[in-house]
């Protein structure tokens, strides 16, 4: 595998395998490793897995095959003082619990904190398993934790340093935001365009237009365009406008926009629902 570090190459060797579909995870068991068979129970959950979420459909679908034809590809674990630590495999390690196996072919390799959650990380970019968030945590992490630089990281995990830093500036987002690209409402390609506008409520609001009219990032980009023609193009506000609109806006309770072309114009006042719309009117009698 290109672009590993020099104790990486030793967990991944470079050999290819065959397995079923799903019961593989892109590590690959040399020929003359030694395979054991050990009591799942005894293998405890990588602590470095930056995986949180596992669907549960293929999960079944993985149960299910393991149920007929058994596990293929044997996980790869850590020797500890009380028994053994995944580093591969956490899918066949659930299946193999939820069907009751008595043992699960493991092989067992020496590695560093830092080598487990590599390791981690490229399986499941590998797999495309990771969501965004879950991507850019695992990133922050070997950067904040380990003390890796950007290159360092982008090295490690076959991508590209800008890609690293694309990840890494998600952290910079609402939290509403980052929760939405974690469950899936909005791309991570989405993600990228919000991050143009650096104020947080207007990110906001281009995040919540995403949803309202489910726009594509194509139509997004076309959107961020136009919003930034209009700031070109748009003129220092008369300080007399700014004080009549500032005036309707605390009479009335929302955001007023007056729009003076010589002697004419119109005045927009902003409402957000129903209720709002209501209470512009009562207020306008």
């Amino acid at each position: 595998m290109a672009g590993l570090g020099k104790g990486l190459g030793s967990l991944i060797p470079n050999k290819k395998s065959t397995g079923l579909a799903g019961d593989s995870d892109g590590n690959e068991v040399a020929s003359n490793e030694k395979i054991y068979q050990i009591d799942p129970s005894a293998v405890k959950i990588n602590p470095w897995q930056p995986r949180s979420n596992f669907d549960r459909e293929k999960l079944e679908e993985l149960t299910e095959s393991i149920k007929e034809h058994g596990i293929i590809q044997p996980l790869i674990v850590t020797k500890e003082y009380n028994g053994y630590q995944l580093i591969a495999g956490e899918r066949r390690l659930r299946a193999a619990k939820l069907l009751n196996l008595a043992e699960v072919p493991v092989v067992i390799r020496k590695a560093s904190d830092k080598e487990k959650l590599e390791l981690s990380i490229i399986e499941n970019v590998q797999r495309h398993n990771l969501s965004p968030m879950e991507e850019a945590k695992s990133y922050k992490r070997l950067l904040e934790e380990f003390g890796l630089t950007r290159d360092q990281v982008a090295k490690q995990v076959g991508k590209s340093t800008s890609a690293i830093s694309n990840y890494t500036r998600l952290f910079k987002l609402p939290l509403v935001i980052q929760e939405a690209i974690r469950d899936g409402k909005i791309s991570f390609s989405h993600a990228k365009v919000i991050l143009s506008y650096t104020d947080k409520i207007e990110q906001i609001k281009v995040y919540k237009r995403i949803l309202k009219y489910d726009l594509s990032v194509r139509e997004l980009e076309d959107l961020l365009h136009k919003s930034t023609e209009k700031i070109k193009e748009r003129k220092p506000q008369d300080p007399i406008i700014t004080s009549w609109e500032d005036k309707l806006a605390k009479s009335l309770g929302s955001k007023v926009k007056i729009d003076k072309k010589g002697d004419k114009g119109f005045i927009k006042i902003n409402f957000f629902s129903h209720e709002e719309l209501k209470n512009l009117l009562d207020k306008l009698e």
